[in-house]
């Protein structure tokens, strides 16, 4: 990545970023992978149904359409995603793999970038945490994100909760700057943050348009914020440039 699009090492500061696991993540989520020096994935927090942590939409020919990792929720209230089976009684992976063949078939360089991508659907097993750990380390090298230390909170020393979590993860790196997702402002404490000395810069990402398949270039209507293998799919620049063209207010 060039480091003159990274303003945490342009200014010289040490830059920390969080999320919790996603399956497919959008554009914004590597955004702020890449503008910090150290990205924490957040598999100790508890799973939230209904969020884009396991599910998330791709363009099909008959408009967005959702993909959800099914998992096994009974018996996991109040556990954390780092113990969230999958549900593998259903066949959720080749059905995601078909729409994702029949969505992008006429995209340019299709066969070579699905052959890649298929053998993520493989194994039986796994837990959600760890299956979109080895998706997100897949989209990194494809991206060429390799600057930014990625490290799993369930690696790190147990740690406090929301606010005081994050603010355990800034000092436990020694981070002057948090990169906070917008939604960060509903419960972050930046008193707290002020007072060790570390400074709160809040993420409004807005994907930059790029070509679509499925008459959004011929229409002109351009949908924004789905799953990155949209984005991967249709672009035939190198993707880590489309990501940063996007506004960040």
């Amino acid at each position: 990545m060039n480091p003159a699009l990274n303003p945490c090492e342009h200014n010289a500061v040490n830059c920390l970023s969080a999320h919790q696991p996603a399956y497919l993540p959008w554009l914004g989520y590597f955004e702020k992978i890449a503008r910090a020096n150290v990205f924490v994935y957040l598999d100790t927090v508890q799973f939230e149904k209904n969020s884009f942590t396991n599910r998330n939409r791709i363009h099909s020919a008959n408009g967005p359409l959702w993909l959800t990792v099914p998992v096994l929720q009974k018996g996991h209230i109040g556990a954390t995603m780092q113990t969230l089976e999958i549900d593998d009684s259903q066949p959720w992976r080749e059905k995601h793999l078909k729409a994702i063949a029949l969505s992008y078939r006429k995209a340019p360089g299709f066969a070579g970038k699905f052959a890649r991508l298929e053998p993520l659907y493989c194994g039986m097993g796994m837990t959600l945490a760890d299956f979109c750990w080895a998706q997100l380390q897949f989209w990194l090298q494809e991206l060429g994100i390799t600057q930014t230390q990625v490290v799993r909170a369930s690696d790190l020393p147990p740690m406090g909760k929301k606010s005081d979590l994050v603010l355990d993860l800034c000092r436990h790196f020694g981070a002057q700057r948090y990169l906070s997702g917008k939604l960060g402002r509903d419960y972050l404490d930046e008193a707290s943050f002020g007072r060790d000395g570390i400074e709160v810069q809040y993420q409004d990402y807005r994907c930059a348009p790029y070509p679509q398949l499925h008459g959004a270039r011929a229409s002109g209507e351009f949908v924004p914020a789905l799953g990155i293998v949209d984005a991967w799919m249709n672009c035939e620049t190198p993707l880590i440039d489309v990501i940063f063209r996007g506004d960040r207010i």
